[in-house]
């Protein structure tokens, strides 16, 4: 039987099993086929598909778990719509071109390897490719309908732009796949459909870019129309809010991040410029001085040429005079000599000022390049959301000097000792922290430590760890790019190095030479093709870069000569080695001239240990460390400076004149001193007609053809209009600022105008024949400008010579785009930047613009276009992002009819007012920097409700007032500017939603003592101050710092207002308070009465420099002294204290700080005009500490509620009236403790623990209360009786007057008193104790008042103080009830608590206040006694601390 009727056979026994699998009937299936519109077979081991011809209408055919190797015979089924070949041996993608109606295709689990042949497929819908062997999407771009696509469990490891016209899609799962990057996952912010997304599905394995940080993050934010991701819903608004957030805040700290990268560009271009100017000064003025001498000596060698040429013709015509010719010819022969010396000397000076500009612009380009790769990690960090980060390293980070010293190491000098380097200057250490890298390292090790087959190997798998230098490809042309793309996706695999030629490893060495010599050789070999090569500059490579990987090197074998690096070719090898030196002698065959570093390392033993390895598996290599550095060679040296380790600094330029300098000097001074000798002339301050004929040597201003007016002071030409026939003119070495006066000349054809002052040439006119125009050494800058100017005006111009002026450059095009959304990408650029640099233009020039074109219009960059204003913007409605940097603005215009502009950047203008944005509601983001700005308005900012972000660097705003009305505020960059008062930061503190604030460059970051930590205390949402993020412990050191802590701003704050001068009360009791700094305190000049009670003051501080204050209430603090006291030993809070120089804290000198060092009357007196001071209830234990002595103006001391024990440190006193000592620990009266109080007049020291009142010797006390002290002999009172003034006493709760026995004794024997225990003593009260204290012998007493008689107790003793027994009853009960009443008021004694604002003693209230007593007299009436205050405690102008409490 032949083969075909073998396949025919068994082709008939499948359609057979078809018919039987589907319940159709074979023999009828010619009949009954057409009918048939699905067809299914499952797992029946099929071969191949056949006998589809017989179903032609078939819209469904499910072939599940055959042997299938091909899709054929569809080409008869054109209705078909759902088609299955799954889990069959598909290798291909084929027989579906017939097809266009297919609307599902499903062919998972097979072998498929490419995507092809469907494009044809314009209707299908549903796509299952998944458990395949494809590596690439594509063949998708017609697929305009396709709704769901699953690509899971492939070898996908990239995305890219193949998804771009599938619009519709609305399901994806790539589950399984190889994807590691995030930037491929950005690619899908373009399917605007999405709703379902699967990159790590239960099913499947995830993918390598699941497992890294901030994975859900990323997604969210760049497609926010997922309903599920992972199989997770995500459809919540709070999930999307909280990524949308997540992110925003990252943008913000990475825009942040960048600002302050371009800072510090900023200022090394900054410094380099001012270097260059040191370098540049000395050529400059030297350069000026000869260049002066020569126009001279020239204007001198013409005017002897002219004498020389007419003499020879008088000797011709007259007769011999060979002797004057000789000598002129000798003049001029000298002239000439020295002419040429100078301009030998100009250009030897001339070669210097050029190398000083070529360094210059290196060390510009260096720091350039340094910043520009600084931007790109932190664009790099923000695309990865920061599973890439890279540190700069300092000498502080553990692992710095390791990487430092690893390169000194590897860095042999002798290797370049023919380019004369002398050594290697390291200027950055970059450590890459790559997540993805290093997990896919990780993993590969782990996968070979658990292959059987090098079970030995992964033993000792630490030991083949190496850190290498990588080796780049000369021929690469943009390295920077290679190098971001090796520390972003690791090293290029073999399979694309093989494409590109290379070897098919990734090259490494252990020696720096071996790394850069096919970088210097390929340098070498461009700058001599270039023509650019030349002994002035031996060496054209300066800067380099190395990457040091850690590279698994496995086991290593010899690499073979002639055989290429190939894996292949080394069976079980994990990389292969070779001696560097063979290395570079291979690759430089046959390039002749070119130095060679293997020539030179015979000179030491370092070549013998270089070698360079070849990892054949770019994952065993992990790129972990970016080192810039640069060689040193004694040419550079002179021009820059050796920076130590760490962060690159700019050059600083040497002080002083170097001897080469000197010695150059010395040869132009012996130039200059040749003959002739130039004779000085007058300089013309003015030019007119006759000082030009005199400069001319002419008669008539119209026949002077050539002008010298070289080295005058002109600063105008005004006559020079006049010189019609003037060809030829030199006004060097003036003062000019412009030429317009030399205009309209046509004859003159030559312009000598160097060394001026000149800074524009419009008004140049008519100059229809200038050939030659000089203008070196002036102030041009406008490139464009000037360039329009000459060839407009001077059409025969044909030497121009402008070097040595200030020229700018120029600037962008500009662009428009009609996106209607906002990209969704992580970049750093304005939305404006970014749509134009996304997307090519939307409008054709060569085509006709529709109707209403304008309107679509979305973002506008018009950056560096020299606008001057605003306009024609009417038609721009729907305008969202606009950018006009670079301009030449002073207004902000035009804008009113964009009402929904989001973002406008002003940068670089000369805006001086933000009026015209007013009506911009909808803006977010406002940039305006580098302008004319003075303040920033509050009636446009209250306008402004939406603005997050606002930047205004580099103006001249002195004050935030205002910029409190954004109260949405996120974002604030304000600086370089002139912002000099911590004041400002209270406009902030409104702000609450502020998290980066930067105020970089403002007088007040050098001005105000600690100020980070000042700002960041007032502010405390602060998340970043000045590029710098503030962290934990700052925050707690600010309040450490300035918590509590009174101020003039903080005060404005409190009140509302700051008009200092007007204010006669302050009272902020309970406010923690525990510093004052009121300073300056002149402006508190009107501060009579401060009330800080109840707050947490240790001492006066601040308060002692205020001028006129006359009260001071401090009750309820911690006082320990008017001036704190200088310690031996601090504690950490106490040093941050002394950080802070506020007014009077910690500026006491250290001979203050204790009473064994210096007197306390020594010191200087403070507070002159204080008269009452209120101490109550601070703790005082030791008055001496406090050191009240200084106040000697005090009238008035309260002092109760402390712990006083003894009385001392108040003699400085002596003008003290009131001293109260209520509530404290005093046992016994010293002799010392009053001895100066000659003047007190009033002493309260109740509540305290007094057992006796000797040394009480004050003559003009008139009011002593001792109430509940522990007085218990009626002869302590007896001592009273010195007290001569005393009018007023008060022992209540004494034992002494516990029965009130000691009225009598104490009225007899103080004479002058009138108030005893709060009650009058009356005259009848006195008169009955004087016949009490007469009566001897009587037993009854006849007293001669109606009232009750009691019988009298026997006597016994003929003292007064031994008879008060016989008392009457009724005066008892007197006694009793002015008891009761003390009792009553003691028991409404103050306590602490936040209603009280000031406190008295408890005897203050019940003994001296304006208060009435009620007691019974003989006649049974009533009568109210009344003691008022007295003046001397509150002086005039002041009121009660009971009227002041509100703030």
């Amino acid at each position: 039987m032949t083969q075909s009727k073998k396949v025919g056979q068994n082709d008939d026994e499948i359609i057979k099993e078809l018919c039987v699998c589907n319940g159709l009937s074979y023999e009828k299936i010619c009949e009954d086929g057409s009918g048939v519109e699905a067809l299914e077979v499952f797992f029946s081991g099929f071969p191949r598909m056949v006998g589809l011809s017989l179903f032609p209408r078939l819209v469904t055919l499910t072939v599940v778990g055959q042997n299938v190797r091909e899709i054929q015979g569809l080409e008869d089924c054109p209705l078909l719509r759902e088609l299955w070949v799954a889990e069959c041996q598909l290798t291909e993608i084929s027989g579906l071109q017939e097809c266009v109606q297919l609307q599902k295709l499903f062919l998972y689990d097979n072998k498929i390897s490419e995507m092809s042949e469907l494009e044809s497929l314009t209707n299908l819908s549903v796509l299952w490719l998944n458990n395949n062997l494809i590596a690439e999407i594509k063949g998708l771009s017609t697929l305009e309908n396709l709704m769901e696509l699953n690509l899971a469990d492939n070898l996908i490891t990239t995305i890219g732009k193949s998804l771009e016209q599938n619009k519709n899609l609305q399901s994806l799962n790539l589950s399984g796949n190889k994807i590691s990057s995030f930037k491929e996952l950005t690619q899908l912010a373009c399917l605007t459909e999405l709703r379902e997304l699967g990159l790590n599905n239960p099913q499947s394995s995830p993918n390598p870019v699941c497992v890294l940080c901030n994975y859900f993050t990323h997604v969210l934010y760049h497609i926010p129309t997922l309903h599920t991701l992972d199989s997770y819903n995500v459809s919540s608004k709070t999930i999307k809010d909280a990524a949308e957030s997540t992110v925003m805040k990252k943008r913000m700290y990475y825009h942040m991040r960048v600002r302050c990268v371009q800072r510090q560009l900023d200022e090394t271009e900054h410094t380099l410029q001012q270097q260059k100017k040191k370098l540049q000064q000395l050529p400059e003025d030297r350069i000026h001085t000869l260049s002066y001498t020569l126009k001279h000596l020239e204007c001198e060698s013409k005017a002897a040429g002219r004498k020389f040429a007419g003499l020879r013709q008088e000797v011709t015509s007259e007769g011999p005079g060979d002797s004057m010719t000789s000598d002129l010819s000798e003049y001029n022969k000298s002239l000439e000599t020295k002419l040429e010396a100078i301009r030998e000397r100009i250009k030897i000076w001339e070669q210097r000022l050029d190398k000083v500009e070529v360094h210059f612009q290196q060390d510009v380009a260096m720091a350039s390049d340094r910043k520009d790769m600084s931007i790109h990690f932190l664009v790099m960090e923000l695309e990865t959301v920061g599973n890439i980060r890279f540190e700069e390293g300092t000498t502080s980070h553990a692992w710095f000097k390791p990487c430092y010293d690893l390169l000194l190491s590897r860095f042999c000098v002798w290797d370049y000792k023919a380019y004369n380097i002398t050594g290697i200057k390291i200027n950055r250490i970059v450590r890459v922290h790559n997540r993805i890298l290093r997990l896919r390292f990780e993993d590969k090790l782990h996968a070979m430590q658990a292959n059987n087959e090098s079970s030995l190997l992964s033993q000792k798998y630490r030991r083949h760890l190496e850190y290498l230098f990588n080796v780049f490809d000369p021929e690469e042309i943009q390295r920077n790019n290679e190098i971001l793309n090796i520390l972003e996706n690791g090293f290029t695999s073999a399979d694309s190095c093989k494409a590109m030629g290379r070897d098919c490893a990734v090259p490494l060495s252990n020696s720096v030479s071996a790394c850069e010599e096919p970088r210097i050789r390929c340098v070498q070999r461009k700058a001599t093709s270039g023509g650019t090569g030349s002994t002035e500059n031996p060496l054209p490579f300066t800067q380099g870069r190395l990457i040091i990987s850690k590279a698994f090197l496995g086991h290593s074998v010899p690499l073979r000569a002639e055989v290429p690096v190939d894996a292949k070719f080394y069976p079980k090898a994990h990389s292969v080695y070779c001696k560097a030196s063979a290395k570079q002698h291979t690759t430089k065959q046959g390039n002749t001239g070119e130095v060679c570093s293997s020539e030179l390392q015979g000179c030491c033993d370092c070549s013998q240990r270089q070698s360079l390895w070849y990892v054949f598996d770019r994952e065993l290599v992990l790129p972990e460390y970016l080192i810039d550095f640069e060689y040193i060679t004694q040419e550079r040296s002179r021009f820059s400076c050796a920076c130590t380790p760490g962060p690159p600094k700019a050059p600083v330029a040497p002080d002083g004149v170097t001897p080469v300098s000197n010695h150059e000097q010395a040869l132009d001074q012996q130039v200059l001193a040749l003959e002739p000798v130039p004779k000085p002339r007058p300089k013309l301050q003015s030019l007119d007609e006759r000082s030009i004929l005199t400069a001319a040597r002419a008669n008539v201003l119209s026949q002077i053809t050539v002008l010298n007016l070289h080295g005058n002071s002109l600063s105008r030409l005004k006559e020079i209009s006049r010189l019609t026939a003037l060809r030829q003119l030199t006004v060097s070495f003036n003062a000019l600022t412009h030429l317009d006066d030399v205009s309209h000349l046509p004859n003159l054809e030559c312009v000598d105008a160097s060394f001026n002052q000149i800074v524009t040439l419009e008004g140049v006119r008519g100059l229809p024949r200038l050939r030659e125009l000089d203008l070196r050494w002036n102030r041009l800058s406008r490139v464009r400008e000037e360039t329009s100017v000459l060839c407009k005006h001077t059409p025969s111009l044909q030497r121009l010579d402008t070097r040595h002026n200030p020229w700018s450059q120029t600037l962008l095009l500009s662009h428009s785009r009609t996106d209607a959304d906002c990209p969704r990408s992580l970049s750093l650029l304005t939305m404006a930047q970014l749509t134009t640099h996304l997307k090519p233009s939307p409008w054709k020039h060569t085509t006709d613009l529709e109707p209403g074109w304008s309107a679509k219009i979305t973002a506008v960059n018009l950056d560096g276009q020299r606008l001057s204003h605003i306009s024609n913007l009417e038609q721009l409605v729907n305008l969202r992002w606009a950018s006009f940097n670079n301009n030449q603005l002073t207004h902000i215009e035009g804008l009113q009819h964009c009402p929904l502009l989001e973002e406008l950047s002003l940068n670089h203008n000369y805006i001086s007012t933000l009026e015209g944005v007013c009506k911009l509601q909808r803006l977010t983001r406002l940039s305006i920097n580098s302008n004319h700005l003075r303040s920033l308005d509050a009636s446009v900012l209250d306008c402004l409700i939406n603005l997050h972000f606002l930047s205004a660097e580099d103006n001249c705003i002195s004050s935030l007032q205002g910029v409190q009305r954004s109260r949405f505020l996120f974002e604030l960059y304000v600086g370089n500017n002139k912002i000099s008062t911590s004041r400002d930061i209270y406009h902030l503190k409104t702000l609450s939603n502020l998290i980066i604030l930067d105020l970089y460059g403002n007088p007040l970051t050098r001005t105000l003592d600690n100020y980070r930590a000042y700002v960041i205390f007032h502010l405390p949402s602060l998340k970043v101050l000045d590029g710098t993020a503030v962290d934990l412990s700052e925050c707690e050191n600010a309040k450490d710092v300035f918590g509590g802590r009174l101020t003039a701003d903080m005060l404005a704050e409190e009140l509302g207002q700051c008009n200092y001068r007007e204010m006669e009360e302050l009272a902020l009791p309970g406010r923690s308070v525990r510093m004052v700094d009121l300073a300056p305190p002149e402006l508190f000049v009107n501060l009579r009465s401060v009330n800080l009670e109840r707050n947490n003051l240790t001492s006066f501080s601040g308060l002692v420099y205020l001028p006129n204050v006359k009260v001071l209430y401090l009750d309820y603090n911690h006082i320990v002294s008017i001036l704190p006291r200088q310690k031996a030993h601090l504690s950490s809070r106490q040093q941050l204290y002394q950080k802070v120089h506020s007014s009077g804290y910690g500026q006491q000198s250290s001979k203050n700080s204790g009473r064994d060092c210096l007197c306390v009357e020594s010191l200087e007196p403070l507070m002159r005009s204080l008269e009452v001071l209120h101490l109550g209830y601070n703790g005082i234990s030791n008055l001496s500490d406090v050191q009240l002595s200084r106040l000697s103006c005090l009238r008035a001391l309260f002092l109760q509620g402390n712990e006083i024990v003894q009385v001392e440190g108040l003699d400085g006193l002596s003008l003290l009236r009131e001293l109260v000592l209520d509530q404290n620990r005093v046992k016994a009266l010293s002799e010392k403790w009053f001895s100066s109080h000659t003047r007190l007049i009033e002493l309260s020291l109740n509540n305290n623990r007094l057992r006796s009142l000797t040394h009480l010797q004050l003559p003009h006390l008139q009011r002593l209360h001792l109430n509940n002290n522990k007085l218990q002999d009626f002869t302590e009172l007896d001592k009273l009786e010195v007290l001569t003034s005393l009018i007023e006493l008060s022992v209540l709760g004494n034992p002494v007057a516990r029965r009130s026995l000691h009225r009598p004794s104490v009225v007899l024997r103080l004479p002058q008193l009138q108030v005893l225990d709060g009650i009058t003593v009356t005259l009848e009260e006195r008169t009955r104790a004087e016949l009490l204290c007469a009566e001897d012998t009587h037993p009854y007493v006849d007293v001669p008042f109606p009232v009750i008689l009691c019988r009298a107790p026997p006597a016994r003793s003929s003292t007064l103080g031994l008879g008060m027994h016989h008392l009457l009853g009724h005066e008892s009960f007197i006694i009793a009830h002015a008891e009761d009443t003390h009792c009553k008021h003691t028991d409404k004694r103050p306590r602490p608590g936040p209603t009280h604002t000031h406190t008295h003693s408890a005897q203050s209230n019940t003994l001296r206040g304006a208060q009435s007593l009620t007691g019974l007299l003989h006649s049974g009436q009533r009568v109210y006694t009344t003691h008022t205050e007295p003046e001397s405690r509150y002086p005039s102008g002041t009121k009660h601390p009971h009227r002041n409490n509100d703030v």
